[in-house]
């Protein structure tokens, strides 16, 4: 049970668990083997779960009217992922979430998360952080979208994130940074 493991590893970044106390836990996640392409969430669907990835990486996104795709978000090891606005309402998404490799994943619904808070309050705190801290991430994203050059914007992901680099492709860059595929290659050249 190795995902067992990370999963305490994480949460321990920021409360401390007994051993009764995680037993509690990890009896609200669910399981999940994802094969490499298949959906988590799919546009229009009714999202009642987040996942925390044990391992893999997915990504979410979006298509605009004219068929372009925007890449929203991606999670890899110890992230986790959703249609956050969709999940908190439990309504239909309208993002798409997509393992871009096989996945193991821990699926927690709307309703268990409820619950575990209610049985362990300090879960109320662990989820607090996680989502502030998402909250930091998503602004200081917009920000950079808002105020860098298309070359701030691919250093400062290449620095913060050189690992995603090895995992996928430079197109899937490129939707995530908002720019043509063409001008990341330009930027890219001699790297």
């Amino acid at each position: 049970m190795e995902y067992a493991t990370l999963l305490r590893k994480h949460i321990e970044e920021i409360i401390a668990v007994t051993d009764d106390e995680f037993n509690i836990i990890l009896n609200h996640f669910n399981y999940k083997t994802i094969s490499r392409k298949a959906y988590l969430i799919e546009a229009g669907q009714k999202v009642l779960s987040e996942f925390f990835v044990i391992s893999g990486l997915l990504k979410a996104f979006m298509f605009d009217d004219a068929g372009r795709e925007h890449i929203v978000q991606f999670a890899m090891e110890n992230w986790w992922i959703s249609d956050y606005p969709a999940y908190k309402m439990q309504g239909r998404g309208e993002i798409c979430v997509q393992a871009l490799e096989p996945c193991i994943v821990l699926e927690l619904s709307w309703e268990n998360k409820q619950k575990l808070c209610a049985l362990i309050p300090k879960m109320y705190q662990f989820h607090n952080v996680k989502a502030f801290n998402g909250f930091v991430a998503l602004q200081k994203r917009v920000l950079s979208l808002l105020k860098n050059a298309a070359k701030e914007k691919y250093d400062l992901l290449f620095e913060q994130y050189p690992e995603l680099f090895q995992r996928i492709s430079k197109t899937m860059i490129a939707h995530y940074l908002g720019v043509s595929r063409e001008t990341l290659s330009r930027l890219t050249l001699g790297k």
